[in-house]
Parts: structure tokens; sequence; C-alpha cells
């Protein structure tokens, strides 16, 4: 899908992509290129591009074995990547960590989210019934970035080894919340960041 004033070329991995996430991307000027959830890491990268995008999705992140393998081979390539609810529990699993059924799932638009950088809190918009388990993060590989003001459950990750981040809800919401529509930034800052250092 191109944009109108191309700057950048993001593979966005559909795992039950909302379309909002493709409207951010291309307000934010980048060609899109859109593959299925059996596309493997090496199809990804013989794409070039400059980011990759994590979707949201449906069901136990568990389940997706052959994903969570490709993603473990993604995140060697230096490509910044970010994701977005079952896109964030993937990429966790991936980097050893553990994920966790929730006894009450985090649903509707407005779950307060606290930014562990800042301190600010964010009203957010959610639906997800499954969580990384924040201490099953191995500290040299990440660390939580966003956690739940409700439950103190991991609502993001900060990747140390290669440029990554993630987050449990959903930053594209609309209607609903967009207070943390800044994150869309940061990804595109670091993928010219990337570049420059090309």
């Amino acid at each position: 899908i191109p944009s109108p004033l191309p700057r950048h070329h993001v593979v966005l991995w559909d795992f039950g992509a909302k379309q909002n996430i493709i409207r951010k991307l291309h307000a934010l000027n980048c060609d899109l290129t859109i593959v299925p959830a059996s596309t493997t890491a090496a199809r990804i990268l013989s794409y070039s591009p400059d980011g990759i995008m994590l979707s949201n999705g449906p069901g136990n992140p568990k389940d997706n074995p052959a994903i969570i393998s490709e993603l473990s081979h993604l995140c060697k390539s230096g490509i910044p990547i970010f994701g977005i609810c079952l896109g964030h529990q993937l990429l966790a699993l991936s980097q050893g960590a553990r994920t966790e059924k929730l006894k009450y799932g985090h649903r509707g638009a407005n779950q307060p989210v606290i930014d562990l950088q800042s301190g600010r809190t964010y009203v957010t918009s959610q639906n997800h019934g499954y969580a990384v388990v924040s201490d099953s993060l191995d500290p040299a590989v990440g660390e939580v970035s966003h956690k739940n003001a409700n439950d103190q459950t991991c609502e993001g990750v900060r990747y140390k080894n290669f440029p990554c981040f993630t987050v449990q809800f959903h930053p594209e919401a609309c209607g609903g919340p967009q207070d943390t529509a800044y994150l869309f930034d940061e990804f595109i800052d670091m993928i010219k960041s990337s570049k420059e250092a090309k």
C-alpha cells in the first residue's frame, strides 16, 4: 500500500491488524507491505523494510510457536520493530519471557497505564485476556516500560540488544483515547536513526 509521500517502508506483520494501524503509518509517510501471520522472517527481510510492525490479534499467544520462532530470527536483523497487543506478547515469548492468562481481562477504552520513564499515566484502549509476566523478562534483554495502574501487570517492554519496543494497549485506538499516539512517532524516530546509522 503506497503512501502519498513515501519516506519509509514498513512491513506490517498481520495477526489480525486494525485498519487504524495502517492509517497511522500512512499519516507518517510510510509505504506498507502487509504480510500474513504465516510469513517467515526470511520473506519479511526480503522486502528490505526500514521498520517492522507487529500487529494486534486474538487468542493465547502461546498457540503460535511458528511465529515465535520466526520472531527470534527477525530480532537479529537490527531492523526497528514496534509491537502492539498480540505482537507485544509474541515478541516477549520469542525472547524467553512468559505470558499468563489474566483472571480479569483488560477491556474497554478507559484503562490507565503508567509510562515508567516519564511517570505519566495515560488513558488507553485495551482488549486482551493475556499479559507478559514482568518477572520473566531477562533484565539483560529487556525491561518493563509501562504498567497497568489497576493491577500492575506489564503493559510495555523496551528491548536492550536490538531496536524494539512493544505495548499491550492500542496506541492507534479510534474511537477512543489517543493519548499514546506518540508511540508511532517514536517508532518513526527509531527508523530514522537506524537509516542514518547505515
